[in-house]
C-alpha cells in the first residue's frame, strides 16, 4: 500500500471499530457502568490495570472488583474501613491479587487525598507532545506511601523502556472525545494528540506488517517509533488508530 491508501485504509477501519458495539466486547464497558467523574477514573484505573490475558476473564474481574468495592469505587476508596479491605481478601486476576489490590486502594486514596486527584497528577506532569513522563511521575506519586514492594510491577514506568500498554489504554479511555460513545473523554485539560498508542502484541504485529513499525520488541523505542508514524496520519488524534490496530489484529487475525 501507499502511504495515502494506508491512511484510508486505517480511517475506513477506525470507523468500523471505533463504535458502541465495540464496547460489549471490551474492558471499558466497566468505567461506562457510572456517571460521577470519580467513579469512571477509579473504576477505568483499575480495569486497565488488570487489563491483560483473556479478555472475558478481564471483564468478569473487573466487575468482581466493584462489586467488592460496593459498586461506588470514589466513596469506598476514599472511606473505607479496616473491615472494608477485608473483603477484598480472596480477589485475585493472574498475578494481580488482594494484597495488590489494597496497596492500589491506598495508593488511589493518597493521590485524591493530597495531589487532588488523577486527572491532576496527569495534567501537571505532561510535556509538549507526550504523556510519557506524566506516567512516571503518577508511579513515583502512586507508591510514596508505604507499599508492598511486589505491588510496583503492576505499573509500568515507560523511563524505563517499558511500552506502558495498560496505562496509556487507560489514557486513551479519559482522555479521547470524539462523541463515538466508546472513549469517555472526561479530562479536558490534556490534549489527544499528547496520547501515545496502548502497544501490545496484536497492535504491535499489525503495525509491523502495516509498515508502521520496524521495531521487533514491543517497548518504549518501539512506541515512539509508531507515535511518530500514527502521528503523519493525524497529529491531533493520532491514538484513534488504536482501534484500526487492535481490530485488524483480535477480530480479523490480520
Amino acid at each position: 500500500m501507499t502511504k495515502s491508501e494506508l491512511h484510508l485504509f486505517l480511517e475506513e477501519k477506525v470507523e468500523q471499530y471505533n463504535n458502541p458495539q465495540f464496547i460489549e466486547s471490551d474492558p471499558i464497558q466497566i468505567p461506562h457502568l457510572f456517571t460521577s467523574k470519580e467513579d469512571i477514573e477509579i473504576a477505568g484505573f483499575l480495569t486497565a490495570t488488570i487489563a491483560w490475558g483473556n479478555r472475558k476473564m478481564i471483564i468478569q474481574n473487573a466487575h468482581k472488583m466493584m462489586a467488592l468495592m460496593g459498586n461506588t469505587p470514589f466513596d469506598f476508596v476514599m472511606s473505607h474501613t479496616e473491615n472494608d479491605i477485608e473483603r477484598l481478601e480472596n480477589f485475585v486476576h493472574r498475578t494481580f491479587n488482594s494484597v495488590d489490590f489494597t496497596s492500589f486502594i491506598k495508593g488511589l486514596q493518597h493521590i485524591y487525598k493530597n495531589h487532588h486527584g488523577l486527572e491532576n497528577v496527569f495534567t501537571l506532569h505532561q510535556e509538549d507532545h507526550s504523556l510519557q513522563q506524566s506516567i512516571h511521575q503518577f508511579k513515583k506519586l502512586f507508591f510514596e506511601i508505604d507499599h508492598p514492594s511486589r505491588t510496583q510491577k503492576h505499573i509500568s514506568d515507560p523511563l524505563n523502556n517499558s511500552a506502558a500498554k495498560r496505562i496509556n489504554m487507560y489514557l486513551r479511555w479519559m482522555i479521547r472525545q470524539d462523541n463515538k460513545g466508546v472513549d469517555l473523554g472526561i479530562w479536558k485539560n490534556i490534549a489527544p494528540a499528547k496520547l501515545s498508542c496502548p502497544l501490545d502484541v496484536h497492535s504491535g504485529n499489525v503495525a509491523r506488517k502495516l509498515g508502521l513499525l520496524t521495531r521487533t520488541q514491543n517497548d518504549a523505542k518501539a512506541l515512539s517509533e509508531l507515535d511518530a508514524n500514527l502521528r503523519i496520519f493525524d497529529a491531533t488524534d493520532p491514538v484513534k488508530y488504536d482501534f484500526a490496530l487492535f481490530g485488524l489484529g483480535v477480530f480479523e487475525g490480520f
